[in-house]
């Protein structure tokens, strides 16, 4: 919490046990998911399938949560969202057509149900910590954002403040 002249602003930032807990989750999932896929058995196109899948799963999943924060900034500023309806349609297309490709290539892949449910499991968990890790760091940009600005104000108040005193 910082303090300017009368004005008491409160930034909210997350706990540093917070942000250890996210980045240590995105790392678990990803070496679970590393871990699966690197022995998974079957076909080398079917690996190869699979690992493009989570990778475009991550990759999506990350721009998802960018393109619903702009959009929810953009209407919170009273602005419509910056972005054209095909963009929308190309996210949201983008990242169903990644889930659901990857989720089939794992159904159909005739390999141990346990296996497919680690695959699973560990796939889900991986998207669930990307969006998760995506607002965290958001988080942590939008308040060092807000912390610059009223540092700015602050000094050019002091600045003026020190011009008024000197012309006197």
């Amino acid at each position: 919490m910082q303090t300017f002249s009368s004005t008491t602003v409160s930034i909210q930032r997350d706990t540093r046990a917070w942000q250890l807990q996210v980045w240590a989750s995105f790392a678990i999932a990803v070496f679970l998911c590393a871990t699966g896929l690197s022995w998974l058995p079957g076909e080398a196109l079917d690996r190869a399938f699979m690992v493009m899948g989570y990778v475009f799963c991550l990759s999506t999943a990350f721009m998802l949560a960018k393109f619903i924060r702009d959009n929810q900034h953009a209407d919170a500023g009273g602005t419509a969202g910056r972005d054209v309806p095909m963009w929308r349609l190309v996210v949201w297309g983008s990242f169903f057509t990644a889930m659901g490709l990857t989720g089939w290539g794992l159904l159909r892949m005739e390999i141990n149900d346990a296996y497919k449910a680690f695959l699973g499991v560990s796939w889900l968990f991986l998207i669930s910590s990307a969006f998760t890790l995506a607002k965290t760091l958001r988080d942590r940009h939008e308040a060092d954002l807000i912390e610059a600005r009223l540092q700015g104000r602050r000094a050019a108040r002091q600045e003026a403040a020190a011009s008024s005193t000197s012309a006197d």
